[in-house]
Parts: C-alpha cells; sequence; structure tokens
C-alpha cells in the first residue's frame, strides 16, 4: 500500500469513528505513520476536498490542528452539490473520486459506478479532440447524475 494510501486510510478511520469530523495534529501524525508532514498535507489537499464531500479548517502554530469533517446533506442536495462543483471541465481523475465518493455515501450502487466510470473513461472518449474531452466528460457525468436522482 502507497503512503498516502495508508495516510488517506488511516483519516478515514478516524472519520468513521469520531462520526464524521476528526482533528488531527500534522507532525504527530506523520510521526506515528513514519512520513513527513507534507504528506499529510498531499492527502488532504487531494483526498479530502470539497468536492468530495469534506470541509478542511487548520490552525497554524504551536497548538494547531486540521479539522477535517464529512459533510452530511440529504442526496439529492448532495448530488446538486457534485454537479454544481463539475464546472464546464471534468478531468478523469476528478470523475473517478466524485464516483468513489458518491459510492462511499451509498448515493449509488457499485454497478452503476462501474457503468459511468466506463462511459467517463479516456479510453471510450479517445475518438474527441483531447482538448475537448474534458469538456464532454463534464457534460456527460452531471447529465447522468441528474437523470439518476430523478
Amino acid at each position: 500500500m502507497r503512503m498516502s494510501d495508508l495516510v488517506a486510510q488511516y483519516i478515514l478511520n478516524m472519520l468513521e469513528a469520531q462520526d464524521g469530523s476528526a482533528e488531527i495534529q500534522r507532525n504527530e501524525l506523520a510521526g506515528s505513520l513514519g512520513c513527513v508532514p507534507s504528506q499529510i498535507n498531499y492527502v488532504i489537499t487531494s483526498r479530502f476536498t470539497p468536492e468530495q464531500g469534506y470541509i478542511v479548517e487548520s490552525r497554524r502554530g504551536g497548538g494547531g490542528y486540521i479539522r477535517i469533517s464529512r459533510v452530511k446533506m440529504d442526496k439529492g442536495t448532495a448530488i446538486m452539490h457534485i454537479v454544481n462543483s463539475i464546472g464546464n471541465h471534468l478531468d478523469r481523475a476528478s470523475a473517478e473520486a466524485m464516483l468513489k465518493n458518491m459510492l462511499q455515501q451509498d448515493m449509488m450502487a457499485l454497478q452503476t459506478a462501474k457503468v459511468i466510470a466506463a462511459a467517463l473513461s479516456d479510453r471510450t472518449l479517445r475518438s474527441v479532440e483531447p482538448i475537448k474531452r474534458d469538456e464532454l466528460r463534464a457534460s456527460l457525468f452531471k447529465n447522468m447524475i441528474i437523470t439518476l436522482n430523478n
């Protein structure tokens, strides 16, 4: 398992154990996991984003902390939040992260997520000009998840 996966899993376990909100000391967590503090920052900024359903607050200094909270909202509100966060372009990695988050929050079935991921893949979109792929991917994804919610 890669270090970033280990850090992310540790934080997810903390969120689960603490009812969706966890406060961490970056240096302490890095020390206990045997990594550098910048790896903690990387994982938090790449895997615990508002688009993925998290709010991150931090306080710097000696008693500083990072607080990560899972956003709790009903399915319809969550889907509209995702649609609004997509914008006009969506890269493959962001689409996969959003699908993973939707699965974790029981917003769709695994089979549905697999079908959407296949439809949004670079392989499927290979006949589209590279510069237009992310635009088409955004449009497809928004329409698919809105349709699923109706």
